[in-house]
This record gives C-alpha cells, sequence and structure tokens, in this order.
C-alpha cells in the first residue's frame, strides 16, 4: 500500500509540474509570437538580390 500511495504521489507531482509549464508557456507564448513576426515583418527586403524575394 505505501509503495503505490508514492507512486501515486509521484504520478500527481509530474501532472503538476507538466500543467504549470504548460501554463508558462501559453501565458509567453503570445509575447514570444509577436516578437518573432515583428522581427520578420521589419527585414528591409530592398536590400537583398531579387532571388530571395518571395512574392
Amino acid at each position: 500500500m505505501k509503495e503505490a500511495m508514492g507512486e501515486l504521489n509521484m504520478t500527481v507531482v509530474t501532472i503538476v509540474a507538466v500543467a504549470a509549464i504548460a501554463a508558462f508557456f501559453a501565458l509567453i507564448w503570445p509575447s514570444i509570437r509577436d516578437s518573432i513576426t515583428n522581427s520578420w515583418n521589419s527585414i528591409d527586403n530592398t536590400k537583398l538580390p531579387s532571388s530571395y524575394i518571395v512574392r
């Protein structure tokens, strides 16, 4: 019985830890995505050879 409780406790700790990490990234992801999007949108395409410009 003790061993089963220990395994249950570790399972609960693991689920809580995964949920905490997922919640952290769910809160942070929009700012990361916006930062990446802004970086890509700010590239000056006029300095690139025409073969690199996708239209």
